[in-house]
């Protein structure tokens, strides 16, 4: 149980690590144009990062503990980007807001008590035994495979 709390811990860590890193990138990029893996701009992958934190996996992470085994809809990230993208939303405003959304999460899972990593909650397409900890998991997961995207791209502009 103690290797498990201090795993717990370690995750809560890299979270704000990596949500640190991420913004760094993202400011040492500068050009909010500059055009990243895929068909995404700099830019964008910002907003998506931040929302997709925001309403997906933060959102899950906290109904996970505050409902009793709630059930979360898909998320279709492509089309939320179609509908709510502002491309003439401010990066540093975008990169404030992820931050304080994170610092916010991690202030938060470390108030926890060890039993609500265990809380359970349900996904309409992916099925049941979905824990808190699957949800920060998750959330670590996708702010890392955008880290990794803006770093590619900070190499190509050096």
């Amino acid at each position: 149980m103690k290797e498990l709390m201090e795993y717990r811990s370690s995750l809560i860590d890299r979270i704000a690590e990596a949500a640190n890193e991420f913004c760094e990138v993202c400011k040492i990029i500068g050009d909010p144009k500059t055009h990243l893996d895929g068909s995404w701009n700099m830019h964008q992958l910002v907003a998506h990062t931040r929302d997709i934190q925001k309403l997906v996996y933060g959102e899950r992470a906290r109904k996970t503990v505050l409902e009793e085994n709630p059930v979360f809809p898909k998320f279709d990230a492509d089309n939320w980007m179609a509908e709510h993208y502002n491309s003439h939303e401010d990066v540093e405003s975008m990169l404030t807001e992820f931050t304080a959304d994170i610092n916010s999460e991690v202030k938060w899972l470390r108030s926890l008590p060890e039993e609500a990593w265990n809380r359970k909650s349900k996904h309409v397409t992916m099925g049941s035994g979905y824990t808190l900890q699957t949800w920060v998991e998750r959330g670590l997961s996708h702010i890392e495979e955008h880290l990794r995207v803006a770093r590619k791209a900070k190499v190509i502009e050096e």
